[in-house]
């Protein structure tokens, strides 16, 4: 039966039933299509094929069994539609499918989630949040060094990092069951932000990957002090600036943004969490960032990082790799990649790889 993935395919490409029962020029009735996505019925071949066409998906997608159920998601800014948000998990959840297909397609085991020996932390206070970022350092043998790719890092690690197209959501994190096999750990962010965004997005997901918060202590705001702690270590900023200040430049804090990969107003909030600043200097800080249009889209501070450098790559390398090794054809590396067969040749012939 083909209803979850047609289903999928539909969400993924932002498509209501009445949609793509357009894009099929009227093949079958959008009620016709609701029926196959609850099982309640099976298209014939001619549909089938429409229907792949129409979601730029094989026939066999459409076909395999193989299902994928995201669980404890957790989203980055709540604003989204309902419709917004189910095109987002499903769009999640369709990339996500590619990503294994390559490693079983390579023979690879998947890299299963290292999860730091002594998560999940428990905070049941703010400030434990720093605990678990120090912790989490020491598991994975981090010392207080500066990350510069963080999304590979993460990748290491097992966990499955995405880059997607999102207006209203930053990014989400979540658990991926899979059929017979571990739960995937799955991080998106949004492509086209900054990347000590990226970086930001990605450490505060970290943080509720690793986490256990509580009652009366807000996800959050340990999350935000997760990712502070995780990107700027107490002992290596305070080393940059010293235990106590009474103002900090903007200046200072576009050099420090360089060291650590994290936004200004992320510094300038870390060295008040960490008392190296008064709370009314930080406020006195956050006013200029207002003024200067900092705090607000697009967050063009001073010395802002190309989306790019926190682009997850391992993807894309495996669709290569298996490529080059006939695993697959040009046509489905291609499909994997979600591009066009002409646009991965021009990929191949830049030296891409």
């Amino acid at each position: 039966m083909i209803g979850q993935k047609l289903k999928l395919a539909r969400l993924a490409s932002g498509l209501s039933l009445r949609e793509l029962a357009a894009r099929i020029d009227g093949l079958v009735t959008a009620q016709a299509v609701g029926k196959y996505e609850r099982d309640e019925d099976m298209p014939s071949s001619r549909v089938l094929i429409a229907l792949a066409g129409a979601l730029d998906v094989t026939e066999d997608y459409l076909l395999n069994d193989d299902e994928l159920v995201l669980e404890g998601i957790e989203f980055r800014k709540k604003s989204a539609s309902s419709r917004e948000v189910a095109t987002i998990e499903a769009r999640t959840l369709h990339l996500l499918e590619r990503y294994l297909a390559v490693e079983d397609l390579l023979h690879l085991r998947s890299v299963d989630w290292e999860k730091p020996r002594s998560a999940p932390y428990p905070v049941s206070d703010i400030r434990d949040a720093e605990d678990a970022a120090r912790s989490v350092r020491d598991d994975w043998g981090l010392g207080n060094n500066p990350i510069p790719k963080l999304a590979e890092l993460l990748e290491e690690r097992g966990v499955k990092v995405l880059s997607l197209d999102l207006d209203d959501i930053d990014g989400l994190a979540a658990k991926v069951r899979r059929k017979d096999r571990e739960a995937a750990r799955v991080i998106v962010v949004k492509k086209d932000t900054w990347s000590e965004r990226k970086r930001f997005n990605l450490a505060h997901e970290l943080g509720h990957m690793v986490m256990a918060p509580g009652p009366g202590v807000d996800p959050e705001k340990a999350a935000h002090r997760f990712a502070g702690a995780f990107l700027i270590p107490a002992d290596a900023l305070r080393a940059e600036v010293g235990a106590k200040r009474s103002s900090i430049s903007i200046g200072e804090l576009v050099a420090l943004k360089q060291r650590f990969g994290a936004s200004i107003q992320a510094i300038a909030y870390r060295c008040k969490d960490l008392g190296i600043i008064s709370g009314p200097a930080f406020s006195t800080l956050y006013r200029v960032f207002a003024s200067r249009g900092w705090r607000s889209p697009p967050y063009q501070e001073p010395g802002t990082i190309p989306p790019q450098v926190e682009e997850p790559k391992r993807f894309e390398r495996l669709c290569y790799r298996a490529l080059a090794e006939k695993v697959i054809g040009e046509a489905r590396a291609a499909e994997l990649l979600g591009i066009s067969v002409r646009e991965l040749g021009a990929r191949l012939d830049q030296g891409a790889l």
